[in-house]
């Protein structure tokens, strides 16, 4: 199972598609740091020009005149700084631009993903924890692609050019060198495991924290109705106060990594200065054979101590890869069936519903409901009845305990998703709008559709009228949600985009709850004209919405207790009867 593999592997699989570049990315810093280590060596050289001139290195290749080994080896020098240069510029390239396309493509696999899952998954997370994974957790895998790989090539290339150097030129002077690398990069493992554990508790503190900002922000206008500003800014600055305390505890850790690898290097460094000099001294080893035992020495361990750095934006990557990666492996709870459906009536029928969200009371309790093609539904009764969870079936947001969802024959199991949710138009209570023109927000219901169908939508949901008296007609921004508009403004909006979609199913779900009275009869008359010749749906709480219904059913915990005609469930004396007297007057609540 996937969970029990590394997450490197993980990712590593993810990013299949890029093993190419990957490779070509590190080759290029295997063969910029090899450069990179080519001046020491250099300086070695020159030294021993001057202090043994016909007898030095370079001599034994036909270059006995000092100066023309200096030339030679200035011209040595510029090759080796351009090619390390070119290596620097490609790496970089190939390296950044996987970074921002590994980002890309995981952020994009994560959203896509995220849309695919039951609503009942939603309902278990919270918008900021999402937020942090798409964002947060996917930026730190991109700065460790960034950075962190290179330099992980960068100290491993160090360590076998070095050591092969080292033992060519001095082998007991190069077993003082490599000695300490064992205990650093040992530690180095043992720090990376320590801190991995604290990097996921920083993890989890910034998507609790990034909950609590995103729920504050959406619900300002609540805050600031109950003057709780201070309040507020207490429950953020606690939840500010739990990252800060979750980073600290890693920051003392990963600030303690260089001191303590300072001494392993100090130990080396010194060694080789004392022994390689001594060497020097007893003529074992030439000048320049001791001036590079002791700047590659500094070439070999200095490197080391960002080890520690490395390993943390290491950490911090794996604990946000795991985050990303588990939410790619959350299985789709809603498996879509294979049924297309290429032509609707629009008959909907619910046999035997039986439906419980996790960890409440029954919703539904045997529901059976048919509702011809084209005619006009009404659902009734209190909140909490499972009115709008009936629509969430037919949908399939969930899918029933037992019995199920049909339309025209068809169990909505077995039909393909872009089929059953094309065919249907939802206008909810809760209006979503994107932000962007009035033009686009329309068009949402069929992207493409022509202007005049566009206008017409309009006109048939009464909202061509303030639309025309925006200061840019069709093209105002209507801003984050559409918050530019007033409620009224956004339900003709949404109703527009639903006549726009042009579907045989209409649902109005508590379409008219939140408007005036005058906007209520607009909608009202937009719902008679849009609702004819197409199966509709209409849930409600005010009778006045459903009155013209076909049938009219009443949901009281669960069941439906009544069904028919408005006049029909007046005579009955029943709950629609008395809701009726109420909202008209006729009987106090």
């Amino acid at each position: 199972m996937s969970e029990a593999r590394h997450p490197l592997m993980r990712l590593i699989s993810k990013l299949s598609d890029h093993r190419g570049t990957i490779v070509l990315a590190a080759i290029c810093s295997v063969l910029n740091k090899i450069w990179d280590l080519a001046p020491p060596v250099l300086i070695g050289m020159a030294i021993d020009v001057v202090a043994t001139q016909e007898d030095s290195f370079l001599a034994g290749f036909g270059y006995t005149d000092p100066w023309v080994q200096l030339q030679v080896l200035a011209a040595i020098t510029v090759a080796i700084w351009v090619l390390e240069s070119l290596f620097q510029y490609f790496y970089g390239v190939l390296w950044r631009n996987l970074a921002q396309t590994a980002q890309h493509e995981l952020r994009m696999q994560a959203y896509r993903h995220i849309q695919d899952l039951e609503m009942q998954w939603f309902s278990e997370q919270s918008t900021g924890g999402l937020m942090a994974i798409m964002n947060d957790d996917v930026n730190q895998l991109e700065r460790f692609l960034d950075h962190g790989a290179n330099d992980l090539l960068h100290v491993g290339t160090t360590v076998i050019v070095v050591s092969a150097i080292m033992f060519s030129v001095a082998p007991e002077v190069a077993i003082l060198a490599i000695l300490p690398v064992p205990v650093i990069v040992g530690g180095s493992f043992l720090y990376q495991r320590r801190i991995g554990v604290r990097y996921t508790k920083v993890r989890k503190e910034v998507a609790d924290m990034n909950a609590i900002l995103n729920n504050n922000l959406q619900g300002i206008t609540t805050i600031k109705s109950f003057t709780a500003e201070d309040r507020e800014a207490d429950r953020v600055s606690e939840a500010s106060q739990s990252y800060r305390d979750a980073n600290r505890d890693a920051i003392r850790l990963s600030a303690s990594f260089v001191p303590i690898i300072r001494m392993a290097i100090l130990f080396a460094f010194t060694a080789n200065l004392l022994i390689g000099g001594k060497y020097a001294l007893e003529g074992k080893i030439g000048l320049g054979e001791y001036s590079v035992i002791v700047f590659i020495t500094q070439r070999l361990l200095w490197p080391l101590t960002r080890l520690g750095e490395t390993f943390d934006l290491y950490q911090r990557a794996i604990a946000s890869t795991t985050r990303v990666l588990d939410l790619l492996d959350t299985e789709v709870g809603i498996v879509e069936g294979e049924r297309h459906l290429v032509s609707v009536e629009g008959g909907i029928k619910f046999d035997s519903i039986q439906f419980t969200y996790p960890g409440r009371e029954s919703v539904l309790r045997g529901i059976d409901l048919d509702v011809p093609a084209g005619k006009t539904v009404g659902l009734v009764g209190a909140t909490g009845s499972g009115k709008t969870t009936l629509v969430r079936l037919l949908l399939r947001f969930h899918d029933p305990l037992e019995g199920s969802a049909m339309l025209d024959g068809h169990d909505v199991r077995d039909l393909t998703l872009s089929s059953l949710r094309g065919s249907i138009s939802l206008v909810s209570q809760t209006t979503t709008l994107f932000p962007g023109s009035v033009r686009d927000n329309v068009q949402y219901g069929r992207p493409g559709a022509s202007d005049e169908d566009m206008v017409e939508a309009a006109r048939i949901a009464e909202a061509l009228g303030f639309i025309d008296d925006l200061p840019e007609g069709w093209e105002t921004n209507i801003g984050e949600d559409g918050h530019r508009l007033s409620g009224g403004q956004r339900q003709r909006i949404a109703i527009a985009r639903a006549v726009l979609k042009d579907a045989p199913i209409l649902v109005l779900d508590e379409a008219t709850s939140n408007v005036d009275n005058e906007t209520e009869a607009a909608l009202q008359r937009s719902i008679e004209r849009i609702s004819r010749d197409r199966t509709t749906l209409i849930i409600a709480h005010r009778l006045s919405t459903v009155r013209n219904a076909d049938v009219i059913a009443v949901m009281e915990g669960g069941r439906i207790t009544e069904r028919g005609s408005h006049d029909e469930l007046v005579s009955q004396s029943g709950l629609y009867s008395r809701l009726w007297a109420v909202q008209t007057g006729e009987a106090s609540a």
